[in-house]
């Protein structure tokens, strides 16, 4: 049945907000934003209010401001993409686990705060980890 679902999927892909760009798909397509089908049978304001020759002023500024508008998504997803890089964390998940494996290990003991937000660690054989950790990568533990 997948092959029915697949235009609500599309669509609503298509009008989801992507996180990196801060717009939709379709709006970076056509420069404007879509009218969901619903809205178009339902009385809202959009519909109520609605003026052609308003309309149609808008939608040439919104294709006359598209290029601006992409450039901006532009920088935005440059950006984002910065951010994620700095965010790797060091693969530590065993491979041969699969998907469904902890994707965490431990319990560690902190042994030494080497400066704000960085610790060293040691395992549960008192065995110091070789690199310090992150606070942003470490859960607190409760036994």
């Amino acid at each position: 049945m997948w092959v029915e679902e697949l235009p609500s999927v599309l669509w609503a892909y298509k009008t989801t907000v992507r996180t990196p760009t801060k717009e939709t798909p379709f709006k970076l397509t056509f420069g404007t934003e879509a009218v969901i089908p619903v809205e178009i049978g339902l009385t809202t304001f959009g519909t109520t209010f609605h003026k052609e020759e308003e309309n149609e002023g808008q939608l040439r500024l919104n294709l006359d401001l598209l290029d601006e508008t992409r450039e901006k998504a532009a920088w935005r997803i440059a950006l984002y993409q910065g951010k994620m890089a700095r965010k790797v964390t060091q693969a530590t998940k065993d491979p041969s686990q699969g998907k469904l494996g902890p994707n965490w290990e431990g319990p560690y003991k902190v042994i030494q705060c080497y400066r704000r937000g960085t610790y060293h660690l040691e395992d549960c054989h008192s065995k110091k980890l070789p690199h310090p950790w992150n606070t942003e990568h470490l859960k607190k533990y409760y036994p």
